[in-house]
């Protein structure tokens, strides 16, 4: 394994109602890469980010942070760890600050300004107005949004760009660029086809589901 190995995955299984979706799944990222989970709806590409969150077990093998198994590390893997799933994770009765006031308080906390970062995803006119009253769309930028408000290194993604336009979408790529840049890791499934030209780029697809 590199010395830039962040995360590693060693013959990985996981199975769903006695259905096996897959098996002996192996993997690395070194600091700056990002990996796009592939396959059609069923093969477990949610399940494989669950389990990279902590939200579900593997059914065998491994999962390395800079080389030492996550149950041996507890907190220290999981402070690393900023999720966005299918649903936005938002509380709807807060307002836009409060809610990345209470994603940075699960992470290793930014320094980032939390007003500079509802401006880098066009809400800032937002911040004090309670989620539930915002678009999908906004929604979804508020969720990626809690993303800069942790210096967190590992991002997994489930469908970032759910009811994002395509200006909204190419924000977020370059964010994302710029979070590998900084040394980060990205895993991420997405219908969207994300191209980072200028960063490396591992693509695993998991196949048909059994």
């Amino acid at each position: 394994m590199s010395t830039s190995t962040l995360l590693e995955i060693r013959d990985l299984g996981c199975n769903r109602n006695d259905r096996q979706l897959f098996e002996h799944l192996e993997f690395a990222l070194e600091a700056g890469e990002m990996l796009v989970v592939e396959g059609p709806n069923g093969c477990g590409k949610t399940s494989l980010l669950r389990i990279l969150t902590g939200l579900r077990l593997a059914d065998g093998g491994d999962i390395l942070w800079r080389g030492q198994p996550i149950d041996r590390l507890a907190g220290d893997y999981y402070e690393q760890v900023n999720y966005v799933g299918h649903h936005d994770g938002i509380k709807h009765e807060l307002s836009c600050l409060e809610n990345l006031r209470l994603a940075r308080a699960m992470g290793v906390p930014s320094e980032r300004d939390l007003d500079d970062v509802l401006e880098q995803v066009n809400l800032f006119a937002y911040g004090e107005s309670e989620v539930g009253s915002l678009s999908a769309g906004q929604k979804r930028r508020l969720a990626l949004a809690r993303l800069l408000a942790t210096d967190s290194l590992l991002w997994i993604l489930d469908e970032p760009f759910t009811s994002l336009d395509k200006a909204s979408m190419e924000m977020f790529a370059i964010l994302f660029e710029q979070h590998l840049q900084g040394a980060g890791v990205i895993v991420v499934t997405s219908h969207h086809d994300i191209s980072l030209p200028t960063m490396p780029v591992q693509r695993l697809n998991l196949g048909q589901p059994a």
